[in-house]
């Protein structure tokens, strides 16, 4: 059975804490020797983290976890309650400068989805993605 465990960060709203959560994950994956996923993970990561602070006002949040199954789930924590605009096929929107986000993590990950959630005390959603362990 596949160690467990699980990582929450708590970010402000500010851009730069995209580059604080992405490089945070790629330290957590390696040094839990998931290197194979740190790609797909950061990539995926800085989606989520950058939807979380660019669409909301208020503090986001990263976590990160592996199940007992060997799956990492990568979620983006924001106090939006309301649901994330449906992905378009990444065809569609590859060469728009924005709205690419959802459409790589769906394009990227094992699964992904979106549920309500609270932090900080305000309401508020997780937009999730799973990624199998290599």
């Amino acid at each position: 059975m596949p160690e467990t465990w699980d990582y929450t960060l708590y970010i402000p709203n500010d851009l730069r804490a995209v580059t604080v959560c992405r490089r945070t994950l790629r330290l957590i994956l390696t040094l839990h020797g998931l290197v194979g996923l740190v790609d797909t993970a950061e990539l995926l990561a800085t989606e989520l983290v950058s939807n979380a602070v660019r669409h909301t006002k208020g503090p986001a949040a990263l976590r990160v976890r592996r199940s007992p199954e060997g799956v990492v789930w990568i979620g983006a924590w924001d106090t939006d309650p309301g649901p994330p605009e449906p992905p378009r096929p990444l065809e569609q929107v590859a060469e728009l400068e924005e709205g690419r986000g959802l459409a790589l993590v769906r394009a990227c990950a094992d699964y992904w989805g979106w549920q309500p959630s609270a932090r900080f005390g305000n309401r508020g959603k997780f937009v999730w993605c799973e990624l199998g362990a290599a």
